[in-house]
C-alpha cells in the first residue's frame, strides 16, 4: 500500500495537468454548438481510460451525447464496483462575474478555479487516479471495476437509462460507486446513504375567456391568481406538513437509532437562520432541521405566475394563473403515485368556475443505503484512514434521478462518496476544486479498493 501511496504523490503534478486538460474541453451540454467538443472529451476520457490500465474501452453512442466505458474484471471472487460520473458542465453564464475564463483552469488559493472542476470532472478523475495507481504498482486491483461516465448529467440523463437497459449485461455489478455529492468540510468527509427523489408539477388555472376590468367585473367572476392563491395555501397545514391525503402512506420511519446517527452532524440552527437572513427556521415541528432537509419528504411552491407584474397599477382580473410545485420524496414514495395524488387533491378542492390542468415534468425515484451496511462501513474505513476521522453520514435533501435508475434497473447498491465542499461553487461562477480534498480523497478512494474486496452489497 505505500508503494501505491507513493506512486500517487509522485504522479500528483502530471494528474493535476491532465485534469485541467480534461477541464479545458467546454462540454456543455445543453449548448447545440458544443457538440464536436463533447465528442472531443468522450476520445480523451477514452486515452485516459485506456493508459491508466483499463480494457474494454468503448465509446458509446446513446442517440445525444457518447457515454464512455471501461472495465478491468481480473479478481475472481471479489466484487465488481460500476463507477460512475458525468463529463457534461453547466453553462458558465453570467460570464462577467467570473474572474478568470471559465474553460482556463487556474489554481487560486490551492483551489483548481474553473467550470466543472467539482462537477464532476475533478470528482471522477480521482476515481481513475486510484485505479491508475494500482495498475500502476501491483499490475492488477482487489476488486473489478467498470466505469461508466456520460455526458448529458447536466440535461438531466435522458439518453441513459435507453443505454444502461441496452447495456445491461455489460454494466451488472455489486456496487454503484458515485463521487458527486459534497464533504462536510475540508477536514470532514461524508458518505451520502440517502438522496431524495423528485416529481415536479406545473398547475394552470383558466378562468374568464380574456383579462378583464376588474372594476366591472370584479365580485362577478372568480380569479384564476386568486384561486391559485387558496389552493396553495391548502397544501401544507398550518405546522409545515403536507396536506394532500395519503401523501405519508408510504414514507418509512426513521428509526430512533438513525435519528441519533444523523444528530452527530455539526449543525446550528442559530448560523444556519443568520446564513439565510431568516427570522426563523420553518417545518414539521416533530423533526429536526436536518431531518426535514434530508430525510422527510416536502412539497415546496417554486413559482407562480398570473396578472399584471409590471412597474405601477393596472385593475386587471388576469384570465389565466399559474404555479409550479415541486415534491421531493423519500423511500418507499413513487413519483406517479404522488402525482396521481397531488392532481385529485386539486381537482377536488378547485372551485366551479376556474378549469385546471395539471402538467409533469421529468423526475426520479429516491435512493437510500441501509447506513449501517457493509459497503458504508468499509467506505468509512477507508475515509478514515486518508482523513484521520471517520466520516459523517448524511441524508441529501436534493436528487440525482440516474443513480435511482441505474439502482432500480440493474439491482446494484448504490455508494456515494462526494469530495465537493459547501463553498465549492458548483453551478455558479468560479466553480473550485480544493487540492488538498483532490490529494486526500483520491488517497481514500485507493483505500476504497482495498476495502471493498470482501464487500458485496
Amino acid at each position: 500500500m505505500q508503494a501505491i501511496l507513493k506512486e500517487l504523490q509522485a504522479s500528483y503534478p502530471a494528474a493535476l495537468a491532465q485534469l485541467q486538460d480534461f477541464i479545458r474541453l467546454e462540454t456543455i451540454s445543453t449548448m447545440p454548438e458544443k457538440a464536436a467538443e463533447m465528442q472531443k472529451c468522450a476520445d480523451f476520457l477514452a486515452a485516459v481510460l485506456t493508459e491508466s490500465g483499463l480494457e474494454n474501452v468503448e465509446i458509446l453512442p446513446t442517440g445525444g451525447h457518447p457515454a464512455v466505458y471501461a472495465d478491468w474484471l481480473h479478481a475472481p471472487d471479489a466484487p465488481t464496483l460500476l463507477i460512475y460520473g458525468h463529463y457534461d458542465v453547466q453553462p458558465v453564464d453570467p460570464l462577467e462575474l467570473w474572474d478568470a475564463a471559465p474553460f482556463d483552469p487556474q489554481v487560486v488559493d490551492n483551489r483548481l478555479v474553473a467550470r466543472g472542476a467539482s462537477d464532476n470532472k475533478g470528482q471522477i478523475y480521482m476515481h481513475i487516479r486510484a485505479v491508475r495507481a494500482w495498475l500502476t504498482v501491483k499490475k492488477r486491483l482487489p476488486v473489478n471495476v467498470r466505469f461508466l461516465i456520460e455526458g448529458e448529467e447536466e440535461i438531466a440523463s435522458v439518453n441513459l437509462p435507453a443505454l444502461v437497459s441496452r447495456e445491461a449485461e455489460r454494466l451488472q455489478a455489486d456496487l454503484l460507486v458515485v463521487s458527486d455529492s459534497n464533504m462536510i468540510a475540508p477536514e470532514q468527509p461524508a458518505i451520502t446513504y440517502g438522496l431524495r427523489g423528485l416529481t415536479y408539477l406545473e398547475v394552470n388555472l383558466t378562468g374568464p375567456n380574456r383579462d378583464l376590468h376588474s372594476g366591472i367585473f370584479g365580485g362577478t367572476v372568480l380569479n384564476p391568481l386568486q384561486e391559485a392563491a387558496r389552493l396553495i395555501s391548502l397544501l401544507h397545514d398550518a405546522e409545515g406538513r403536507v396536506a394532500i391525503p395519503g401523501f405519508y402512506d408510504e414514507v418509512v420511519p426513521l428509526e430512533a437509532a438513525e435519528r441519533k446517527q444523523l444528530a452527530r452532524q455539526p449543525f446550528s440552527a442559530e448560523e444556519y437562520s443568520r446564513d439565510l437572513g431568516v427570522a426563523a427556521l420553518w417545518g414539521d415541528p416533530e423533526y429536526t432541521p436536518l431531518e426535514r432537509a434530508g430525510a422527510r419528504p416536502t412539497c415546496e411552491i417554486n413559482g407562480i405566475l398570473g396578472g399584471f407584474t409590471g412597474e405601477g397599477a393596472k385593475t386587471v382580473l388576469p384570465a389565466r394563473a399559474m404555479f409550479k410545485v415541486s415534491f421531493r420524496l423519500v423511500p418507499h414514495q413513487d413519483p406517479d403515485r404522488i402525482v396521481e395524488l397531488a392532481e385529485a387533491f386539486l381537482r377536488e378542492q378547485v372551485a366551479v368556475g376556474v378549469q385546471l390542468e395539471v402538467n409533469r415534468f421529468a423526475g426520479g425515484r429516491p435512493v437510500l443505503t441501509p447506513w449501517r451496511s457493509p459497503a458504508i462501513q468499509a467506505a468509512s474505513r477507508a475515509l478514515e484512514r486518508a482523513f484521520g476521522r471517520p466520516p459523517q453520514l448524511v441524508r441529501e435533501g436534493g436528487s440525482i434521478p440516474i443513480v435511482a435508475d441505474i439502482q432500480h434497473q440493474l439491482g446494484v447498491t448504490p455508494l456515494l462518496i462526494g469530495f465537493g465542499l459547501p463553498d465549492s461553487r458548483i453551478h455558479s461562477p468560479n466553480e473550485n476544486f480544493n487540492l488538498d480534498v483532490f490529494k486526500q480523497g483520491s488517497e481514500s478512494l485507493v483505500y476504497l479498493l482495498e476495502e471493498l474486496a470482501a464487500v458485496t452489497a
